[in-house]
């Protein structure tokens, strides 16, 4: 049998035929897949627009009006109005101590005692001298007498009158010496009790009993210290240009100088809120200080609660000038842009606006605005993170936040007694 080349055997055929009805299978069921795709695609409804927002809500407020003097404040400390060393003014053995260390002592109270009984001796002695030379003097006085009487007769000559007025004089003399001599020895025995020379807070003492303690012209030994208590000084440094306001102050009339009238400041401790306690200044160096540039000043404080100690820093409020009127908002409703401060407001149209302002001082949370609004302007104070400029707004009218409810001389007059708002 002859096979012809280039022709297929039959099995062949079988596996062709085969495979091409697999691959129209397979496309058929992949065509009927995109149809179903597309039916359910074309069944499908498009998605809802979203309902627009509400206009945020924001808090309004006016500003607040007040009449409020302008102020500095500066750090200062405070020192007693007295101070004293106490000293032993003569020498001995120290025999009681009779105070409590850091008590608060009267002026007059027995601190400390000196043994007195070398003393004592002295005195007795001296009082003895003085018992001697008033007997000789009686006695001279007696012959003086007689011998002026005899003199006078002619009996005693001019000599013997001469020498019994000198002997008169002479014990006379002696007399006033000792009594001199009795006086100084009273004193050193005075001195061995030691009182206090003033009343304020006695420190601890620096020798105890059996110690024997000296005396001297350059200073006894130290025994102990008592500082004043209730006024107390507080003391604080102004700068150049508060001092020369207060200058220009001064000879504008506003206030008065110092040396004529004490003006008010007012002192906060540390821990204290805001100024609660009032002071007055009543005295200005003479000079500024050349390595600082500050002029020292003193402020009377009253210390009747004995809070205040020599040696405490302290907070001091002095205001400046006749108060102003003012126009006011709270700090959380300013804003800043590059150094701009502004503010947020709502027209009638609720709709929002910008603002540049001119701000000045604060006070305790609320700024002085010098331009830029009127007391009817109506501020965002919360809810400025939420607004822009141009939207529309819902906004809810409240009080401005009053920060100066607690503020004690942010008003009070030049040269008058500080008042509370």
């Amino acid at each position: 049998m002859i096979h012809l080349s280039g022709s297929a055997h039959p099995g062949d055929r079988t596996d062709r035929a085969h495979q091409h009805g697999r691959v129209v299978e397979i496309a058929c069921g992949l065509v009927a897949v995109l149809v179903g795709c597309l039916a359910i695609t074309g069944c499908t409804k498009a998605p809802a627009e979203a309902p627009p927002l509400p206009p945020p809500a924001v808090t309004i407020s006016c500003p607040l009006e007040q009449d409020l003097a302008d102020y500095a404040d500066f750090t200062g400390q405070t020192a007693a109005v007295k101070s004293v060393d106490v000293r032993a003014r003569v020498w001995g053995f120290l025999q009681t101590v009779n105070f409590t260390e850091g008590a608060l002592v009267r002026k007059g109270d027995l601190l400390f005692q000196i043994d007195p009984r070398p003393y004592q001796a002295l005195v007795n002695q001296a009082k003895a001298k003085i018992a001697q030379d008033q007997a000789q003097l009686t006695n001279d006085e007696e012959v003086y007498r007689r011998t002026y009487q005899l003199h006078t007769r002619g009996a005693a000559s001019q000599d013997t009158l001469d020498k019994a007025l000198a002997d008169r004089d002479s014990v006379q003399a002696t007399l006033m010496a000792d009594k001199a001599d009795l006086e100084a020895k009273q004193l050193d025995l005075d001195f061995t009790r030691i009182e206090a020379p003033i009343s304020g807070r006695v420190s601890r003492f620096e020798v105890t009993e059996g110690n024997v303690v000296q005396s001297g012209q350059n200073g006894g030994t130290l025994l102990t210290t008592i500082v004043s208590v209730d006024p107390m000084y507080v003391y604080f440094d102004i700068d150049e240009r508060t001092l020369l306001q207060v200058r220009r102050l001064v000879q504008t009339g506003q206030i008065k100088n110092v040396q004529e009238t004490a003006f008010p400041v007012a002192i906060g401790l540390a821990d204290e809120p805001q100024f609660p306690r009032q002071g007055s200044v009543n005295f200005m160096d003479n000079r500024v200080d050349p390595g600082t540039g500050t002029l020292r000043m003193r402020a009377d404080v009253a210390n009747s609660d004995a809070m205040l100690t020599p040696g405490l820093f302290v907070r001091c409020h002095l205001p400046l000038g006749a108060p102003r009127h003012t126009i006011l908002v709270s700090e959380q409703a300013l804003a800043s842009d590059q150094g701009q401060k502004y503010v947020y407001l709502v027209n009638d149209q609720n709709e929002v606006l910008y603002r540049p302002v001119k701000v000045g001082r604060s006070f305790a949370g609320m700024r002085v605005i010098e331009s830029g609004l009127t007391k009817a302007d109506k501020v965002i104070v919360k809810g400025l993170q939420r607004v822009q400029p141009g939207i529309k707004v819902e906004p809810k009218l409240a009080e401005m936040p009053n920060h100066l409810a607690a503020e004690k001389v942010s008003s009070a007059p030049v040269g008058k007694k500080p008042v509370a708002n």
